[in-house]
């Protein structure tokens, strides 16, 4: 693979993904309490999402620490079906400035539009109705949709609204849900929070929990999971937003669950979080890194932490 042109100068990556060292540079850069620690390596050039930014007259990703706009029209860490028919994504008449997330699904392209301006123009719907994309949005409205974007996790197919929280890649998400598997072996009942469209809750038959999406809807932030309602679990797997889960791990705290899976995409908020759980009572027992952010420094940390016994 070819080192990538817009290296230094895209706010995308950190690291050069093509680089013989990049392994080593990239693992300089773990959280201390998953050093020593063998991860998971996801493949470059598989991203099936992007979330690009326009302005009048520009398309592309942010410079790093900036608000100027590095005009991109191909990413060699996105997968080849975006990658063609990005130009086209490019060259659509916006108005106003804002976000373009692309996300390949399952049967075809989806695009999920953000802007500062409320309106689309008729100009704007005549061109996106020619792109070969399944549904294009603006604002959460409906441009045009050919066919419903579905994205499918193991063998269960869900549906995909748009801006929905999704893994980057398909391999990264595999991997973590089968160490989420392996690490929820032999419990009875689970249940999944922040459980997004379900990527663990199909594969363990959880109960999920989440503000949004097909599951039972709840704010984790404002309304956590009490120890009574935990009481007919033995496994709570938690895969937050970098914000963490300080309430909902002070009510695990105050439970009888034997078990907790975390995944954190904040090893910041995770370190304080796995504090929490450990002055409560649990020992972290395993933790995998995933490198499921090819180039940049961000780390996925799956870990599983089990009750003391008394």
């Amino acid at each position: 693979m070819a080192a990538c042109p817009f290296l230094s100068q895209c706010g995308g990556c950190r690291y050069d993904f093509t680089a013989p060292d990049y392994r080593d540079k990239k693992m300089a850069a773990l959280p201390r309490v998953a050093m020593g620690t063998e991860p998971i390596w996801a493949p470059a050039g598989t991203r099936r999402r992007a979330d690009f930014c326009f302005a009048p007259g520009q398309f592309g990703f942010f410079q790093s620490s900036s608000k100027n706009i590095v005009p991109v029209d191909k990413c060699p860490n996105l997968r080849p079906e975006i990658n063609e028919i990005l130009p086209r994504i490019a060259a659509l008449p916006y108005s106003g400035a804002g976000s373009c997330l692309v996300t390949l699904c399952d049967n075809g392209i989806d695009v999920a539009i953000t802007s500062n301006v409320d309106y689309f123009t008729t100009e704007f719907r005549a061109a996106a109705e020619k792109l070969d994309a399944i549904r294009v949005t603006w604002n959460g409205r409906t441009v045009m949709q050919k066919s419903t974007p579905i994205i499918k996790f193991g063998d269960v197919a869900v549906e995909y609204p748009p801006n929905a929280f999704l893994q980057p890649g398909i391999e990264g998400e595999s991997a973590m849900r089968n160490l989420v598997m392996q690490y929820a072996d032999g419990a009875r009942r689970v249940v999944d929070l922040f459980c997004g469209l379900g990527n663990f809750t199909y594969a363990l038959n959880a109960d999920g929990f989440d503000v949004s999406g097909p599951f039972t809807k709840r704010d984790l932030f404002a309304h956590p999971l009490t120890p009574g309602m935990l009481k007919n679990y033995d496994c709570v797997v938690m895969d937050p937003p970098r914000a963490g889960a300080t309430a909902q791990v002070a009510q695990i705290i105050k439970s009888d669950v034997e078990r907790v899976i975390y995944v954190s995409c904040n090893p910041a908020t995770f370190v304080r979080d796995m504090n929490a759980l450990t002055r409560g009572g649990y020992q972290l027992t395993a933790l995998t890194p995933v490198d499921q952010f090819v180039g940049s420094s961000h780390w996925e940390l799956v870990a599983r932490f089990d009750r003391v016994k008394k």
